[in-house]
């Protein structure tokens, strides 16, 4: 993966379509690199958890061009490299696995960031009336350890619906319940990667199946 950080690097400082177009080979070959890597968990993750299909590392690799239309920064590219691994890709509305892959802000984790409206209050009323098993997966100390925080924004009272007096009124307030753990670039580059990354999915796939029993009682 160390091409891939380096090729990162260099885009950062030349973001234009001239000098993109002028590297167009070494972009092919760092996007070849995603997809063999995203392949490669996708076969590995499916053997922990079942409701990972067999699929095509193409559907889960997130576009490196940005969407410029509606934005003051109008930069053409982005700067990092994702892949999200979930039933229906990195366009699945549920739970599923991600990696990141950007100089200095590598990380990998999963869960369901921002997600609708009506997911949202799903999983919030799985929560509700499972709190037990909730707190059970994300105040287990080794997830802990790796994921210290849910990543996202937090309500500063409880959600519509919701009795404020519940004792764990604080698990609802989430505005997304994704969790991430960041990874140095020298093991990104190196040939541990691999193993660090499957340790943190391995982690996530406990939350990633609660948060799909939730979706699925309610969709």
């Amino acid at each position: 993966m160390e091409q891939v950080l380096l090729f990162l690097s260099a885009l950062r400082e030349n973001n234009s379509r001239v000098w993109f177009d002028k590297n167009r080979k070494w972009y092919d070959e760092s996007r070849d690199k995603m997809l063999f890597v995203t392949e490669v968990l996708i076969n590995e993750v499916r053997k922990f958890d079942p409701e990972i299909p067999v699929m095509d590392p193409k559907d889960c690799l997130f576009r490196i061009f940005r969407d410029v239309r509606f934005s003051g920064d109008k930069r053409p590219y982005k700067t990092n490299m994702g892949s999200f691994i979930a039933r229906g890709g990195r366009k699945s509305p549920g739970a599923g696995y991600y990696f990141h892959v950007e100089p200095g802000e590598c990380f990998a984790g999963g869960g369901i960031y921002m997600p609708e409206a009506e997911p949202l209050r799903a999983i919030r009323q799985h929560i509700f009336e499972n709190p037990g098993q909730y707190r059970d997966i994300v105040f287990d100390a080794e997830f802990k350890r790796l994921f210290p925080d849910v990543y996202g924004n937090k309500l500063k009272t409880a959600p519509k619906g919701f009795p404020k007096d519940f004792e764990y009124i604080n698990l609802l307030k989430n505005t997304s319940y994704a969790f991430g753990a960041k990874i140095d670039d020298g093991i990104v580059a190196g040939e541990d990667y691999f193993e660090k990354i499957l340790e943190i999915f391995r982690k996530i796939s406990k939350i990633n199946l609660f948060l799909n029993e939730a979706l699925r009682k309610n969709f």
